[in-house]
């Protein structure tokens, strides 16, 4: 864990590369306002909004945090409510996002480097159990091994937060799945669900993404459903039911996306500038989810420390909108 003494280093580092940068320049322009960043519930997100937020701060910036639903931010930055989305997933978002694109008001800011997948998936201890996976048709032939007695004779599957909406039910449903999909609390309780199976390598089936640091911890796979087609989660006939939706699974190359207010430009040029430059990789994202999840830092700390170690990565971003 950095010391005090450290974060003010990295601080200083940020003032120096700022220091760069002419009287007059889009630092001078950038509005006194607070650039409003939202948080969402998964630690990723968070440490990286608080990453880029102490970047924006030590740029001279005023920053805020408010605690954002994940599907309701498209329409919040839209407005101007909130001024940038850091993590627009494809799969768990790309719906908010789009439909809200069409809207106006909010625009793509650039992809991260970061290839996501969102879907359910399961610790390699489970498939001893259940040899016919990743195959989605394996479920049904394994179904008892997941109940438990809140399901009585059918598979539990937990999904992801209900504000997630990752139609785990409705996926379950269209394929004829016999699961019963709870919703989890948190992420947190997913990974709870995973580490109290661990013990007696009890077979689990859960929501997981990547990247995340789950990866590194329990190697694991996602389970193989219908390859995703565009419109699965609006057309019948897109997927094998053609009388059902979320029949697909979810891209399994999926974008990840930041989001920002059509006024952001204009009121913080630089700041917006930094914005499309960031650009994070699965492993550095990853990093930032185990910093919280495992090693237990606040996110403000685990976001400072991230940049200490990372000035290579960061510093670049900073430079290129110095002038």
């Amino acid at each position: 864990m950095k010391t005090t003494l450290t974060r003010f280093a990295t601080a200083a580092a940020v003032t120096a590369v700022i220091g760069m940068t002419t009287v007059g320049s889009a630092q001078a322009e950038d509005s006194g306002d607070p650039i409003i960043i939202p948080i969402h519930n998964w630690s990723s997100q968070i440490v990286m909004s608080n990453a880029v937020g102490q970047i924006f701060e030590s740029l001279g910036r005023n920053v805020e945090y408010v605690t954002t639903d994940s599907q309701a931010v498209y329409e919040s930055v839209r407005l101007g409510d909130v001024h940038l989305e850091l993590e627009v997933w494809e799969g768990a978002f790309g719906k908010s996002f789009r439909e809200a694109l069409e809207k106006g008001g909010l625009h793509d800011a650039g992809d991260h480097d970061a290839v996501t997948r969102e879907d359910w998936w399961y610790p390699m201890w489970t498939k001893e159990s259940c040899p016919g996976l990743p195959s989605w048709e394996a479920l049904n032939d394994c179904a008892e091994l997941f109940a438990t007695p809140e399901t009585g004779d059918k598979g539990r599957y937990l999904d992801g937060p209900v504000d997630w909406l990752k139609h785990g039910k409705e996926r379950a449903e269209a394929l004829g799945l016999n699961f019963t999909v709870i919703n989890a609390g948190s992420a947190a309780a997913l990974w709870a669900e995973i580490g109290a199976a661990e013990k007696d390598k009890k077979p689990v089936l859960v929501f997981n993404w990547t990247p995340n640091f789950a990866e590194a911890v329990w190697p694991g796979e996602f389970v193989e459903f219908p390859e995703w087609e565009d419109g699965c989660d609006k057309d019948p006939a897109k997927g094998p039911n053609k009388d059902a939706l979320y029949d697909c699974g979810n891209p399994a190359k999926g974008y990840l996306k930041k989001a920002a207010w059509d006024g952001m430009e204009d009121k913080w040029p630089q700041a917006y500038c930094v914005l499309t430059k960031i650009s994070f990789t699965n492993p550095q994202i990853a990093e930032m989810a185990k910093l919280v999840d495992v090693d237990e830092q606040e996110p403000d700390e685990a976001a400072e420390n991230w940049l200490a170690d990372n000035e290579a990565v960061w510093k670049p971003w900073v430079e290129a909108c110095a002038s």
